[in-house]
């Protein structure tokens, strides 16, 4: 088991006690849905098979706001997850919560499900944050909760979008991430396995318009009716307060017309829009 490597993002292991929260003491608060509040320790992982790019309330175009772990300029190094975990419990503290995110880190799914195993044997509960476009049973057997946000058509790089953005433009790169958002079995697979598994499961879905809603019923409605309504997760797409602001009059509306969950982003009205938060 300890001799799987971990590809980090340049956060790495996140936030230290010199990090971007300010604080002097390691950690911070998930910033989204069911956990949101939580005290939580960070893993990001370098890589993504998606390009998500949306367009803001201002008419812009917007990239995931994790471009740097899939298409930016990241600085990706390789850390032994013996070595992770060593620096996660030195760490933690009074914290009980570890999220692994990414960048997509079903990727590296060996070596994130040998980290989560040595969480889970220190006693943390763990959260995978993944697109749901991989499936991985082993990490659905011993995760604590599997957080998906499957995305969209919104999400589409389209060649406007990636000129808009200085980014080379490929049909190829657009069709890519059609292909991969289009094929829903294994997220159905993921799901289905995790309920069957008792391993707890969020749906996060990233909104700007009233249009979505109808989207999400549509494309995702079989793996909807696999879960509970408030397992369901509604959030607003913005990367400030005012763009998350303009944003939430349809998010919150969805909500109420469904059962489903609310998730405000936390870390940007405490931390803003930066790394490591």
């Amino acid at each position: 088991m300890g001799n799987n490597n971990l590809i980090l993002s340049r956060e790495g292991i996140f936030p230290l006690s010199d990090g971007n929260t300010g604080l002097s003491l390691s950690g911070t608060l998930q910033g989204e849905g069911k956990l949101v509040g939580t005290p939580s320790m960070f893993v990001r992982l370098q890589g993504c098979n998606l390009r998500c790019i949306w367009i803001g309330t201002n008419g812009k175009p917007c990239p995931c706001d994790t471009a740097h772990t899939s298409f930016g300029p990241g600085k990706p190094y390789t850390i032994s997850v013996d070595d992770a975990f060593s620096i996660l419990k030195q760490n933690m503290g009074a914290m009980r919560h570890v999220v692994v995110t990414g960048g997509e880190p079903l990727l590296q799914s060996a070596s994130v499900h040998s980290l989560i195993r040595l969480c889970a044997a220190e006693g943390w509960h763990t959260t995978i944050e993944t697109n749901g476009t991989i499936y991985s049973p082993r990490i659905i057997s011993d995760v604590s909760l599997l957080s998906i946000s499957p995305k969209l058509s919104s999400s589409i790089p389209t060649s406007e979008k990636l000129l808009a953005l200085g980014l080379p433009i490929s049909s190829q790169t657009t069709q890519h991430h059609q292909e991969i958002i289009s094929n829903l079995q294994p997220l159905t697979d993921m799901v289905s396995y995790a309920t069957k598994q008792h391993t707890d499961v969020q749906l996060k879905f990233v909104v700007s318009s009233a249009h979505d809603e109808d989207e999400i019923k549509q494309r995702y409605g079989l793996v909807l009716n696999l879960i509970a309504p408030d397992d369901v997760v509604i959030m607003p797409m913005g990367y400030t307060r005012q763009e998350i602001a303009e944003s939430n009059k349809a998010a919150i509306s969805m909500c109420l017309r469904n059962n489903w969950r609310y998730t405000p982003r936390l870390h940007i009205d405490l931390f803003g829009n930066k790394e490591g938060v």
